[in-house]
């Protein structure tokens, strides 16, 4: 039989010497029950006084208390089969681990502790990580604007824009749709809160300048200068629905103007944007109000390349943004681009 690996043994060795002179009566005792088969309550282990939890997170460790361990033969959290270190159980206390690939979605949420003399079940939840957020779209959403969120462990979510509380209309374990509620303002972050924690959107609401479509202040003539124009590809995206797809030759740039409608820098201080090519290497130039002097070399491949670049980088802050224009850098005789994502970093 594997022993129990010495990581997880160390923090509680104390711990549960402590706790066998408690749980425990003597040494004949161990040989039978001294007592029902019951399960009173289950706590991480750790330092300190135990304190009663209804979840757990699985590679965590945990007591089990009640009586009746002696013969305890096997411990389910969630119908699966758990390993459990024999040593690490009394007739009253039992030291366990919460396997990795215990399952927290559609799941029983029970521990059952199988003994040579019965079975005893025990209303216990396996809970998920904390949330990863991915992205949501729209970003320029507005008050009764319905949202989408993406990311992982969405379990029972929550969320909220700034302080408020957005109505969740359906969720998954990767995406959440929610109302954005009356009051929302521009500028405000997103949250998602499941019962293990909460993760929040790096970009805040209003912030898009492309964002499956150009915001309304990116004049219609945005593109190449050899006005070969661009695509809206709907497979390769970082987040919304689609990506801008454009083919560079040489040194052409791809400008995103503003000219009529030129954006104050006073809330920003840093572009953001996602990059990638069909070729093992790409490079572009970023550069703000024809300041081509200061612009800043931003180097990507054929996999997603997320970059925020602040304005320091780009020959400072500009008390107004005209034109943002990424020019191709590498000179490889062309590149088809995608580009997503393209946004404003708040101050």
């Amino acid at each position: 039989m594997k022993n129990l690996k010495a990581k997880y043994i160390y923090p509680f060795l104390t711990f549960f010497l402590v706790a066998s002179m408690l749980f425990s009566c003597s040494s004949d005792d161990n040989e039978g029950s001294s007592g029902t088969l019951a399960i009173d309550s289950v706590s991480k282990a750790g330092a300190g006084e135990l304190v009663p939890t209804t979840f757990g997170l699985p590679k965590n460790v945990y007591v089990i208390q009640g009586s009746g361990f002696t013969t305890v033969e096997k411990i389910y959290f969630n119908d699966v089969d758990t390993y459990f270190n024999p040593t690490l159980v009394t007739d009253k206390a039992i030291f366990v681990t919460i396997d990795e690939s215990t399952p927290y979605a559609n799941a029983s949420n029970e521990l059952k502790i199988v003994t040579k003399v019965g079975t005893v079940i025990y209303p216990f939840i396996i809970a998920p990580p904390a949330p990863t957020f991915g992205s949501y779209n729209p970003i320029n959403a507005v008050a009764g604007d319905v949202i989408t969120i993406s990311g992982k462990y969405f379990l029972n979510p929550s969320v909220k824009i700034g302080d408020i509380n957005a109505t969740v209309i359906s969720s998954s374990l990767t995406e959440i749709k929610v109302t954005v509620p009356a009051g929302v303002t521009q500028y405000k972050y997103v949250t998602v809160t499941n019962i293990s924690g909460f993760a929040t959107s790096t970009q805040a609401i209003g912030t898009a300048i492309y964002d499956d479509a150009p915001a309304s202040f990116v004049e219609n003539y945005l593109g190449p200068w050899d006005g070969s124009g661009y695509k809206v590809n709907t497979t390769e995206k970082v987040q919304g629905q689609n990506s801008i797809e454009t083919t560079f030759t040489g040194y052409t740039g791809f400008k995103f103007p503003m000219f009529a409608a030129p954006v104050t820098t006073a809330s920003y201080k840093a572009l953001r944007v996602s990059f990638k090519s069909t070729k093992a290497t790409g490079k572009f130039k970023v550069v703000l109000n024809g300041n081509f002097g200061a612009g800043k070399e931003v180097s990507f491949d054929n996999k997603w390349t997320s970059v925020v670049i602040p304005f320091s980088d780009l020959g400072g802050a500009p008390a107004e943004i005209n034109e943002i224009v990424f020019q191709e850098f590498g000179n490889d005789n062309g590149d088809k681009i995608f580009i997503d994502d393209v946004g404003f970093i708040l101050k």
